[in-house]
């Protein structure tokens, strides 16, 4: 039977030490070349590399292991991450939902478990809608809308120009030129700069989301949809980002029609990546 990480390094790590040991990691890459990411605590940062090259022997593909380092800091949000063991050459191609994508976990945001989320957006997608994906990264919502709905045309604005390189290179393995448009700058000067609004407009920013509203709010069509991803507190989730959006969106006079919310993932046991989708009149 295949051991996980815990029992690889049981043995190896002292007795006390190995349940602190993560049992999920992410794994981005395929299967001839990957990259995991791990969480290691505070006390494990001495065994690093150990953990790493036990992390390789359970998932064979994985040819480079990163830790998570800081959280997501400065103005690109990208984490400080730090190579455990393996290959210092951390780009890999990832596939998911009939796309490919190619990233560096090492410069740019990529969660693999975020696969489903991206197929549930991509699904409410229409025939002909403009979407903006606003704090798009390598491209993974525009592309997979992209693909998903033949007729879509999907504008993606990134600030990090490690990502927005990765978008147009993503564009390009996917052949989707003609119906993604990648625009690296800071959503405040590049949104109003389109010089038009959209039918479905995405904030995949949880951490700080809401405070780009007041361009977001304006970039929608009248009864167009809003995507808002937010951090919010376990016991009630849902109660502040609709408050948020209510605030925000009677700055323009415009109402809000709730049509869906989604507990998205877990942060922390007290708090939730959550999604409301709005309709704004």
């Amino acid at each position: 039977m295949k051991r996980d990480i815990r029992g690889e390094l049981s043995g190896i790590l002292p007795d006390d030490l190995v349940p602190l040991v993560p049992r999920s990691f992410d794994v981005i890459g395929s299967k001839g070349r990957a990259v995991a990411v791990i969480e290691v605590s505070t006390e494990l940062e001495s065994y690093g590399q150990v953990i790493g090259e036990a992390l390789m022997r359970v998932q064979r593909n994985v040819q480079s292991v990163l830790s998570k380092g800081t959280e997501r800091m400065g103005e690109f949000r990208v984490r400080d991450m730090k190579l455990l063991a393996g290959d210092a050459d951390t780009e890999v191609l990832h596939r998911e939902s009939g796309c490919v994508f190619k990233a560096d976990p090492a410069k740019v945001y990529f969660s693999p478990r975020e696969s489903t989320e991206r197929e549930k957006v991509s699904s409410k997608v229409r025939p002909d809608e403009r979407v903006l994906v606003m704090f798009s990264g390598v491209g993974p919502f525009a592309i997979c809308i992209a693909k998903k709905q033949p007729t879509a045309y999907c504008v993606a604005v990134e600030l990090n120009p490690d990502g927005h390189s990765y978008c147009l290179e993503n564009i390009r393995l996917n052949k989707l030129g003609d119906r993604v448009r990648a625009v690296q700058g800071d959503v405040r000067e590049v949104c109003p700069a389109l010089g038009e609004v959209f039918d479905r407009v995405l904030m995949p920013l949880p951490k700080g989301a809401y405070e780009f509203l007041d361009v977001a709010i304006p970039m929608v069509k009248p009864s167009g949809v809003l995507h808002f991803y937010h951090w919010a507190p376990r016991d009630d989730p849902f109660s502040e980002g609709e408050r948020i959006l209510h605030d925000a969106a009677g700055e323009f006079g415009r109402a809000v029609e709730i049509l869906e919310r989604v507990r998205v993932s877990q942060y922390s046991p007290s708090a939730w990546k959550i999604r409301i989708d709005a309709k704004i009149s």
